[in-house]
């Protein structure tokens, strides 16, 4: 006997996931398309004229993840700047908020951050010696 092949699911608002006969649907559907490295560093936010500090926790090229014990809410957009030896800013938009925790935001950068942004990426791919 071999195993039930798998199956396309649908789920709710035309999301579809992968099962097999017998087994549950996952409990959260992976959305993500870019690979997300964990990654520390603290950053300022500036949200109106409001300055605000945390911290990340993952990061992404479209998405990172930042410890807040006062996140915003779904829907915000702000500046963020990555207090980095060279800071780099970028445009954020919260998608998902974890209570207590913090939130996770899709990033796009400018053109004057771009470069210094890839080269961060890049810097957490390949293995440090």
């Amino acid at each position: 006997m071999h195993a039930p092949a798998p199956r396309l699911g649908i789920l709710g608002r035309g999301l579809a996931a992968l099962t097999t006969s017998g087994e549950h649907p996952p409990r959260h559907l992976e959305r993500r398309w870019a690979q997300r490295y964990s990654f520390r560093a603290e950053l300022e936010i500036e949200w109106g004229s409001a300055v605000l500090r945390a911290r990340t926790r993952d990061i992404s090229s479209n998405g990172m993840f930042i410890e807040s014990t006062d996140p915003l809410w779904v829907g915000a957009g702000f500046t963020a700047r990555l207090a980095l030896e060279r800071p780099v800013q970028i445009d954020c938009a919260v998608k998902r908020v974890e209570p207590g925790q913090g939130m996770a935001v899709s990033v796009t950068v400018g053109e004057p951050h771009q470069q210094r942004f890839q080269e961060l990426l890049a810097s957490l791919i390949r293995p440090q010696m």
